[in-house]
């Protein structure tokens, strides 16, 4: 998968998950603004809808193309893993920080694979995939930043999204805005002072 890795101070690793149309550039400046001193590890999504990177495919504006879901959530689990190994950090170690598409498959890592991730941070997020049993996630902490009024994303997504994750044994928090599903500032210093007290 395109990348890019920077060599950070501490432990921590951070998983950079661009949304629709983004590159692995785009969260650069999030990663920084979150915690300087961690590695950060962004990522290109494979996915092409008109020209438009992604991390899956969708059969419509909300509807996921859950097969592919589930095929892009192992290759991305399997990228860590030799990404890891490339460039000697733990695997333990990583925290996703995604936005949009990114903290979809974000949630799906999640969902998907026990022990996938640290924590992360989810900005809009939605329920990547229903029925189906999650992982033990006991003592994961996982931050939602979500707009009361999000065009793409309900209040009930994430409600309900908070609530699987909660059942599986996760430590949830949400913070609520009113800038649709704009990524803001305000959002991200909620993630930065969240993640220093969780990470």
């Amino acid at each position: 998968m395109k990348h890019i890795f920077q060599q950070g101070k501490n432990e921590n690793v951070l998983l950079m998950l661009h949304g629709t149309g983004g590159t692995e550039q785009d969260l650069l400046p999030l990663a920084q603004a979150v915690d300087p001193e961690a590695s950060v590890l962004s990522v290109r999504g494979n996915v092409l809808e008109n020209g438009m990177p992604r991390f899956f495919r969708r059969l419509a504006e909300g509807i996921f193309d859950e097969e592919d879901l589930i095929f892009r959530t192992k290759e991305l689990n399997e990228f860590l893993d030799d990404a890891s190994k490339q460039y000697g950090f733990s695997r333990d170690s990583v925290i996703a920080i995604g936005y949009s598409n990114g903290a979809n498959i974000a949630a799906s890592l999640l969902f998907h694979y026990e022990k996938s991730l640290k924590g992360a941070i989810l900005h809009h997020p939605m329920v990547p995939r229903r029925g189906i049993e999650l992982p033990d996630l006991t003592g994961t902490p996982v931050f939602m930043a979500a707009g009361k009024n999000d065009p793409l994303c309900s209040p009930q997504e994430t409600e309900e999204l908070q609530q699987l994750l909660d059942h599986a044994g996760a430590m949830t928090a949400v913070h609520w805005e009113q800038n649709g599903h704009i990524l803001t500032g305000t959002e991200v210093q909620a993630a930065t002072d969240w993640y220093k007290k969780n990470a």
